[in-house]
Order: C-alpha cells, then structure tokens, then sequence
C-alpha cells in the first residue's frame, strides 16, 4: 500500500471556477507532484471529481481532487518507494495549489 499525502486548500472561485482552473492549468500542478521525473498522466472528471495516476519507471501515482463550494481536497498515493519524498510533494503542491487557487480579482492594485 503506498502512503497518503492530503492537502486541503481553500478557494472563493465556486465549483466551477476552481474546476476550471484546475483543468486547464494541471500540467503545472503534476510537476508539483512528480517533480522531475518523466511520468506519463492520465486523467479524467467525474463530476466534480478529477481521478489521475502517472506511470513511469515501474512506479505508479495516483490520486483524487475533489472540488467544493469552498476548498478542493487533493489525496496523492504514492508508492512506498517514494513514501519519504511526501512532506516534499506535500509542500510543493501547497504552493502551486494556492497560486492556482488564487482569486486574481482580489488582487491588489
């Protein structure tokens, strides 16, 4: 079984608009996830549901985020060879979540 990384980040963009943001701006959210290494993604939505895994060097990442009215809930698995990178993941995904999250029309002048 591979460990658990989940990272909660809030959002004023409603549903639709978190779910947009998230669709079209995931290439540089798996960065955040895989860091450098050369993993091919596969992804799709389910409602307000999006699954993913990335396969690559005999690993396999997989994972949910789920969009609500006022956070996304992202869960990363990663295998247990990569179990001591999760903090890291955790960390990188934290940011680039929160910039991507961010509401740009609250944005200071």
């Amino acid at each position: 079984m591979g460990k658990p990384v989940t990272i909660t980040l809030d959002h004023d963009l409603g549903i639709a608009g978190a779910r947009q943001r998230i669709d079209e701006q995931f290439d540089s959210l798996k960065e955040s996830i895989t860091g450098n290494m050369m993993l091919k993604f596969d992804r799709h939505w389910e409602g307000d549901r999006m699954s993913f895994t990335a396969r690559g060097m005999g690993q396999k990442v997989s994972g949910d985020i789920d969009i609500f009215p006022k956070h996304v809930r992202i869960v990363i698995i990663l295998p247990t060879i990569l179990a001591s990178m999760a903090e890291a993941v955790k960390g990188r995904v934290e940011k680039k979540g929160q910039i991507l999250l961010e509401d740009k029309s609250k944005a200071k002048t």
